[in-house]
């Protein structure tokens, strides 16, 4: 199998530039309104898409090029959305990489054979996007020349290697995170090893995403803050998180590095890099502008189950985000994690609706 490869060569830019208020809020620059896209805006909140999961699986459907295309023009079609994201998930790039991934029900994703032992960081591949993520790519070309025509930009994204690491090495979702953390701490060769092939495979990917058309990308970052300190981040993440936005800065798209449960060590996770910052909804959005800077873009940062509340109580909380920003160049309006699927679909066009006419 041929080791990953990186692009020569960055893509021509999106035709969008200059044009969408994304775009322009993700350069920094002034946009006519603030733009606002939601994080799982394709999903189970919305009746076509539940239509589709009774159907078929949610590996079928990402590696589907034509229903990945369907599920994420679902929420373009159905409100005014500043951008749209493919519809994909962090993990199938583990598939490639030799892991055994399925999706049960009720429990969220399950790899039968984790990552454990440093034999078992040593048997993972590292091969091409092109090769492993072929769907998902292929959707990305189809539906970004739909949306170019509608002037909508669309982003790609990925997840951060600590995120995709705990996911291999517990075999799933973790509260603890005990055994990543405990390969992490007793191997730290073996972490090495493997957080640099989890960049590797990652920014592969990412760049073959911006290649196909995306305009933008997204790095999630979902445990890193959740398991550990300031101290462990700076020693075991921030090398590789680093190394990662170094190698994705030649796609020539803005990247957006969005992570949760960092608050007590913000401006140590925007030092990593990526031109937007994307904040979860644990602290206000001013204070963490005055964290990063305000040369730095900034994504977020509704609570997500406030789109569960009435109107009378939403109302307040989308405005206490817009005068956080206080009208400054540079603000993407979004929630501080993903759509839950109670979501009632009105409340989310109302939501996207009121956002465009009170900053518009």
């Amino acid at each position: 199998m041929r080791p990953a490869h990186t692009m020569t060569a960055p893509p021509p830019a999106s035709p969008l530039e200059g044009t969408s208020p994304f775009l322009l809020a993700a350069r920094g620059k002034q946009a006519s309104h603030t733009p606002i896209w939601l994080m799982r805006q394709a999903g189970r909140y919305m009746a076509e898409y539940r239509a589709l999961r009774e159907k078929y699986s949610i590996l079928e459907i990402i590696r589907t090029a034509e229903l990945a295309v369907e599920v994420t023009l679902q929420p373009i079609d159905a409100f005014a959305l500043d951008a749209a994201i493919i519809f994909a998930d962090i993990l199938p790039p583990l598939v490639g990489m030799g892991l055994d991934l399925s999706f049960a029900a009720g429990e969220g994703p399950v790899i039968a054979n984790p990552v454990r032992t440093t034999a078992d960081v040593d048997r993972l591949a590292v091969p091409p996007a092109q090769e492993t993520m072929p769907a998902t790519l292929r959707a990305i070309e189809i539906v970004s020349a739909e949306l170019n025509n509608r002037g909508i930009p669309l982003i790609g994204f990925a997840g951060a290697p600590f995120t995709l690491a705990s996911y291999a090495i517990e075999g799933g979702s973790s509260r603890t995170f005990i055994k990543t953390k405990s390969l992490m701490y007793s191997e730290p060769a073996a972490w090495k090893r493997l957080m640099t092939k989890l960049v590797t495979v990652q920014a592969d990917y990412l760049l073959a995403q911006a290649k196909a058309g995306a305009a933008t990308l997204q790095v999630f970052d979902s445990w890193a803050g959740q398991a550990l300190g300031k101290d462990d981040y700076i020693r075991y993440i921030q090398p590789y998180n680093t190394l990662l936005f170094q190698k994705i800065a030649s796609a020539g798209v803005p990247v957006i590095n969005f992570s949760t449960g960092t608050s007590a060590f913000l401006p140590t996770v925007a030092a990593c890099g990526g031109d937007v910052i994307g904040v979860d909804w644990h602290m206000p959005l001013d204070w963490a502008w005055d964290q990063i800077g305000h040369d730095k873009p900034i994504q977020g940062n509704l609570e997500p189950v406030a789109l569960l509340a009435p109107w009378r109580e939403l109302k307040p909380r989308i405005d206490a985000v817009l005068e956080q920003a206080g009208g400054r160049p540079g603000h993407i309006f979004n929630l501080g994690h993903g759509i839950f699927p109670p979501t009632p679909v009105e409340t989310v066009r109302r939501l996207v609706d009121y956002v465009h006419e009170k900053t518009g």
